[in-house]
């Protein structure tokens, strides 16, 4: 359920084709091409749909769903979405503010009896947008072996939450933090006086007509339900039990790519909320210094070259989720894998950038020699412990984050100095090297903002 900086990986598979691939044939065999024949080891299996203008242009399904029972990926296909289930927690709470139950300047201590107000008034606006500076509870240590796969409550993680001091001044920062949804799905129990469950069943996905979305249970029969992997040194095996009383409201839902196309469909046609509350939702959260944090309610929100896109990926025990939408263009991506690669936001994006035609810009020149002066070691000018190795191989600039966030990025030179890193499709991220007295000095990171590196080594 984290939210990361995601590294680029490769995948291949064997294809099933749906009957609903209905783009160009040339487009068609592009995506094809870019899934089945450019990434290896990302996933068993993975199931990808494409929607333009409102219609289902391309829906297949690749690879393995069971490898025990050696059984074929379809289309349709049931995957645990982790995060993405925040999208839908969102949409429940701003329903019930349409209907007047609750407000978004509610403090959260009007349904949640007994929890500090910690000197500051905390939102359900906070709790949506991530601003709230309450700590995560995924961190929460509870000294128990495999903590993970016991069914913890919701109230119990709230209760471990409520002595713990703020990270910051609600409001004042975006920090992601699965305590705000799991917080959010407590309350819509509160007001409504139904489990979660019941309440998203009957009021989002019956409206919705999603009729293969759930709440995750081992115990439940789920039809078409695929598993999830793990991978390491030995090759793939089972992942571990996790506890879905514990994901809770910020990421206990499966769904097909089939489902997750009926849900961006049934928002933009308003059956569960008005066309201004889901602007709202879709519009990043201005911080009290003023500044835009990039998420709004459930989605992030960011410029991808000259277009919005509107996005939310999941992540959780053996699968990984991504669902984006770019308005201007009208095209909507939804991707689902049975494996925990974390490349699979990059797959989303390439696909989206075929269907809008967009191409990387592209490369110039730069002497090996140039290349050379720009490898070394560049740390953080705010975090010492923050650093960027800069890299050359096979006559390309490479680099690595030292959080592990980013590994094996390539560096695309523009000029002799400015480099565009393609892998992160989300949104454009440059490197300038600055060079004084023919001396590499520092390195100006930019990503919506900047952040400068002084080369070190």
């Amino acid at each position: 359920m984290r939210n990361i900086l995601f590294s680029f990986l490769f995948l291949s598979f064997p294809v099933f084709t749906a009957a609903q691939t209905s783009a160009g044939n040339g487009l068609s065999q592009k995506i094809d091409e870019l899934i089945s024949g450019s990434y290896q080891s990302i996933a068993p299996g993975c199931a990808v749909l494409v929607a333009s203008k409102r219609q289902i242009v391309y829906k297949k399904a690749f690879g393995i769903a069971d490898l025990e029972l050696n059984v074929p990926m379809q289309p349709g296909m049931i995957f645990r979405i982790g995060s993405v289930t925040k999208q839908f927690t969102a949409i429940a709470i701003l329903k019930l503010v349409e209907e007047g139950k609750i407000s978004l300047n509610d403090s959260i201590q009007q349904f949640i009896k007994n929890f500090p107000y910690k000197k500051h008034v905390i939102t359900i606006e906070n709790l949506l947008t991530h601003t709230s500076g309450i700590p995560g509870y995924d961190g929460l240590d509870f000294h128990i072996p495999n903590a993970i796969r016991i069914d913890i409550s919701p109230k119990q993680f709230i209760d471990s939450l409520a002595p713990l001091p703020l990270e910051f001044i609600p409001g004042t920062k975006y920090h992601y933090s699965n305590s705000n949804y799991l917080l959010l799905g407590y309350i819509i129990e509160q007001v409504t006086g139904k489990s979660y469950k019941k309440y998203l069943e009957e009021n989002i996905f019956k409206p919705a007509g999603l009729s293969d979305t759930h709440y995750d249970s081992p115990e439940k029969i789920i039809a078409n339900r695929v598993k999830g992997y793990v991978k390491d040194s030995a090759g793939y095996r089972n992942a571990d039990y996790i506890s879905m009383v514990q994901v809770f409201s910020a990421g206990a839902l499966v769904s097909n790519v089939t489902d997750l196309f009926k849900w961006h469909q049934a928002l933009y046609s308003n059956k569960l909320v008005k066309k201004e509350m889901l602007e709202k939702a879709f519009s990043p959260f201005r911080l009290s210094d003023g500044k835009l944090s990039g998420y709004g309610y459930g989605w992030f929100i960011a410029n991808w070259g000259a277009n919005k896109f509107i996005a939310h990926g999941g992540e959780i025990d053996g699968f990984r989720a991504m669902e984006l939408y770019v308005p201007e263009k009208d095209i909507f991506v939804a991707a689902l894998f049975n494996s925990e690669n974390d490349a699979f936001l990059n797959v989303a994006m390439m696909i989206a950038d075929l269907v809008i035609g967009k191409t990387a810009p592209p490369e110039v020149i730069v002497s090996d020699s140039v290349l050379d002066s720009y490898t070394g070691v560049y740390q953080y000018a705010d975090d010492p412990n923050d650093k960027l190795k800069v890299y050359k191989k096979g006559g390309k600039l490479y680099a690595d984050l030292s959080n592990a966030t980013g590994k094996n990025m390539v560096l695309a030179a523009q000029s002799d100095t400015k480099f565009i890193i393609p892998d992160i499709r989300r949104i454009t991220t440059t490197i300038d090297f600055i060079v004084e007295n023919g001396q590499v000095i520092k390195l100006i990171w930019t990503q919506e903002r900047s952040a400068e590196f002084k080369k070190i080594e």
